[in-house]
């Protein structure tokens, strides 16, 4: 039979195969290996690492450069400052103050006063770096920035200013005394958003102020003779300005006759036709302001009150007299 003979050779495979499996399997392993590209190494997680310590940042050598730059941008540099009254103006020449501060505020929060000049034209040493200039010319005044860098500064301020010339008079121009009048200007608004400008003014004094427009109040006497007006000024003007009064000056003194002698030690007061006290002297001769209207005035001589009722119009000095002899 055939069978015998096929018995034979896979007898014979079987015990050749194992004999040459573990060389056969090595060559196999390298002839794959030099086939295969090699594998890429596994990234670790970033997560998972440890971070990296910073470098510790090494400060460049100093070079005759860098220390000419530093000395250069550190040292004090020249700033010219000018200003005029109105774009086209010439420079101011005088009556100007400068005050130079710091944009930086110091402990207490206030901005740190770094210069300061009364020279119409000066010039200031200030290191480079941004600064907040304040010029004033009477009461008109600006504040701008300023930026100072190596070399020459200059910067110029335009305040667009005018002036303001106030006066007083009764209606129908009569004069008032210089000493009996005194001007308030604040800003203009309504009576509780004003603020205080200048105070205590004498007629005819200049002010010079910012273009804009003022809320004036003139006071003539201590009492109630009082007029108010919102005044505007303008650039590179002088604004003359005369507010009339409803008001006269008034004098007092007891007599025992019409025309009579003054007599002395009296205690005098005014009041209102509402009832309230504007005035009170003690004297002979007392004198003072009152705004039109009715009043009645009170002379008390030791125990007794004398009285009289009268009337103020607009005009010159009056005398009132309060007779004795009335009770």
């Amino acid at each position: 039979m055939r069978l015998r003979p096929i018995l034979a050779l896979l007898l014979v495979l079987a015990v050749v195969v194992p004999a040459l499996s573990p060389a056969a399997t090595f060559v196999m392993a390298q002839e794959a290996a030099a086939e295969m590209p090699p594998m890429p190494r596994p990234r670790p997680d970033p997560d998972s690492l440890p971070p990296t310590p910073a470098s510790p940042a090494v400060p460049l050598p100093a070079t005759p450069a860098t220390d000419a730059i530093t000395a250069l941008t550190a040292a004090p540099q020249p700033v010219t400052l000018s200003a005029r009254i109105t774009q086209e103006g010439a420079p101011i020449p005088d009556g100007l103050v400068w005050r130079i501060f710091d944009t930086v505020p110091d402990a207490s929060g206030e901005l740190a006063l770094v210069a300061k000049s009364e020279l119409g034209t000066p010039t200031v040493e200030l290191p480079p770096g941004e600064y907040v200039v304040h010029v004033a010319y009477g009461r008109a005044q600006t504040s701008e920035p300023l930026s100072v860098v190596p070399g020459p500064n200059e910067k110029a301020f335009i305040l667009e200013a005018g002036a303001l010339r106030l006066n007083s008079a009764v209606t129908g121009d009569i004069p008032i005394p210089v000493g009996l009048l005194k001007f308030d200007i604040f800003t203009a608004g309504e009576e509780n958003d004003r603020a205080m400008v200048a105070e205590g003014l004498a007629p005819n004094d200049i002010v010079t102020l910012n273009a804009g427009t003022y809320h004036i109040v003139s006071y003539f006497g201590s009492v109630n003779a009082v007029v108010r007006a919102d005044l505007r000024v303008e650039a590179g003007q002088l604004t003359d300005a005369t507010l009339y009064h409803h008001a006269s000056q008034v004098g007092f003194k007891l007599v025992s006759e019409t025309g009579g002698e003054a007599i002395a030690d009296v205690e005098w007061t005014v009041k209102t036709a509402d009832g309230a006290t504007i005035f009170s002297e003690l004297g002979a001769f007392p004198s003072t302001v009152l705004a039109e209207g009715e009043y009645l005035v009170l002379a008390k001589q030791g125990e007794k009150v004398f009285s009289r009722e009268f009337q103020v119009q607009p005009g010159s000095p009056r005398e009132i007299e309060v007779l004795t002899t009335v009770y």
